[in-house]
This record gives structure tokens, sequence and C-alpha cells, in this order.
């Protein structure tokens, strides 16, 4: 029996992206099941009912839907963030999760400086703006995106600084990075601050009222990682208070309507994330996802696994 991959993909990939995954899966001898666009979850359930394996963009991988995937060996979202995946149930009927870390990191560092630029010019409106060039940038949570963004505004003349525990102080000084040793110290130095922090127990709703009021006067935030970081009440207070604080997000807060209605130009969100909405993001994720399973099935690599 040929191996089975389901593609569901509420948001379909580019066209391109599908032929080069079906590309990859008919020279490993696989059968490829398309679910796009789809609006019922019940037809989820149904496709993934007898396939091996999974190939998710922002679609969610519950617990039902895992459950009700009985020869399903392996999930893989075509993504960095993979909180969209039920890892506990996962990992207790022996599924690997994997997802695709670096295939959308250029497209979304492009996007944030792209959105510290829409604001700083008052969303293109008439009226005097600033530039980033000599500014402060701090970067919280150094990993792919954040070393992008920091190379890209380094180019700009910004100045570099980050926050990441997890990364060498010597090894951001080697790429003229300056290193803070806390978040308090990232925040309340820096004229933009970027937040690539994955959303888990510890950095849900983290991004509070304190943290956000040690900002300097100008201060702009831009959120391109998870809207779950953001504590929503804060964010609105801190707001509400400083005429001079500005946010930017690619995905809009529940609180949405509400802070368009009174902040105006000192905000931005859209409401589908769209860091990775590039053709070649697209692409790139897609197949990196194919090969993943195709590696996974064949030779038991398990390199981007996220539920060990």
């Amino acid at each position: 029996m040929s191996k089975k991959v389901l593609l569901a993909t509420e948001k379909p990939f580019a066209k391109s992206a599908v032929e080069g995954i079906k590309q990859i899966f008919d020279a490993a001898g696989y059968e490829l099941i398309k679910l796009e666009k789809y609006t019922d979850k019940a037809d989820f359930l149904k496709a993934v009912t007898d396939v091996d394996a999974m190939i998710i963009r922002s679609d969610k991988a519950s617990s039902e839907v895992i459950a009700a995937g009985s020869r399903l060996k392996v999930i893989v979202r075509a993504g960095a963030g993979f909180d969209n995946i039920d890892l506990s149930a996962a990992s207790a009927k022996g599924i690997c999760a994997m997802n695709t870390p670096g295939q959308n990191s250029n497209a979304v560092a492009e996007l944030a400086i792209g959105m510290m630029i829409y604001l700083a010019r008052n969303k293109f409106t008439e009226g005097n703006g600033s530039e980033l060039k000599g500014k402060k940038l701090g970067i919280h949570a150094y990993g792919n995106v954040g070393k992008l963004v920091a190379g890209i505004a380094r180019g700009m003349g910004m100045g570099i600084y980050a926050f990441d525990p997890f990364v060498k102080a010597e090894a951001m000084a080697s790429e003229n990075v300056k290193a803070c040793s806390s978040i308090e110290e990232l925040y309340s130095t820096c004229d933009y601050v970027s937040l690539h922090i994955p959303a888990n127990e510890k950095t849900k709703k983290s991004i509070n009222y304190d943290l956000l009021s040690k900002m300097k006067k100008g201060a702009t935030l831009i959120n391109t990682a998870r809207k779950e970081v953001i504590c929503e009440e804060g964010l609105k207070k801190i707001m509400t208070e400083r005429e001079d604080f500005k946010y930017a997000t690619d995905i809009a807060p529940d609180c949405h309507a509400e802070i368009v209605e009174k902040f105006g130009l000192r905000y931005h969100g859209t409401k589908k994330k769209m860091g990775a909405e590039t053709s070649e993001a697209n692409i790139n994720a897609g197949l990196a996802a194919a090969r993943q399973i195709v590696a996974f099935l064949e030779k038991g690599d398990r390199t981007f696994q996220v539920n060990k």
C-alpha cells in the first residue's frame, strides 16, 4: 500500500508550491491528497482518517483531528510557529510533530522592518514623520527572524540590541549586537522593539503594561510573533496614557476595532497573520515540509521534531 499524505490548507499554498510538493511525493511513490479552502471541520476529520502524514499551515491539528488520524505518523506545520498543533495529543499517539524553521524567516523580517517604516512615516499620510537611522532597535528573541531583522536594520543605520537567554552575549557581540541582561533593560533602552518570541505558558500576556511603560518616549512595538504574547488590557492602557506610543502587528488583537477607533495613526494590525505571505516563503515552507515527511517516513529523520 502506497503512503498517503494529506495537504490540509484552508488557506492554500501558491500553485507553484503545490506542484513542487506533489513532485516530491511523486518521486517518493506517495499519494498526495489535497484538502484546500475547506470550510467545514467535518471535511478535515474525514480526510485525515487514512493518511500516513499531513502538512498544515495555520490549520488546527487539534486533539480531535489527531484522534481521527488512525494511520497518522507525522504532522508538519509549514512555518516556524507550531502552537496550532496539540503536541500532547500527538505525543500520546506516538505521532511526530514538526515545523519548518527558517523557511519564512526573511519574509517575516522584511515585514517587521516595513511596519517600522510605515508607522514612522505616519502610515504614509501627510506631515512630518521620523527616520529609522540612528534609532535603537531591540530584538526580543535573537533567533532566525531576529538575526535577519538585525541585519536589515543595521544596514539602515540603526543600533541593535537584543535579549535572548539562549544566545551567548559573545555570539551577539560578534554580529555587532549589544546583549541586554534583562527584558526590562531591552525595553527601556530602545526606540523600537521587535517581538520574535513563541506563544507558550511563560510568554502569553508577558508583554504587559509594566513592561511597556518602561519604553522610551516615542517608542514603537512591532509584533510579528503571536497575538497571545500581548496583554491587550495593558496595551490599551499604555496607548491611552501615552500619545507617543505606537504598535504594529501582523495578527490583529481581539480589541482591534477598539484600538483602530481610538488610536488611528499610532496603530496598524492585519486581520490575518501575514508574516509568511510572500511567494518565496510560501514555496520554501511547503517544499521543506514535503522533504521532511519523506525523510521521516523513509529514514526516521526527526531533525525538526517539536514534541520531543
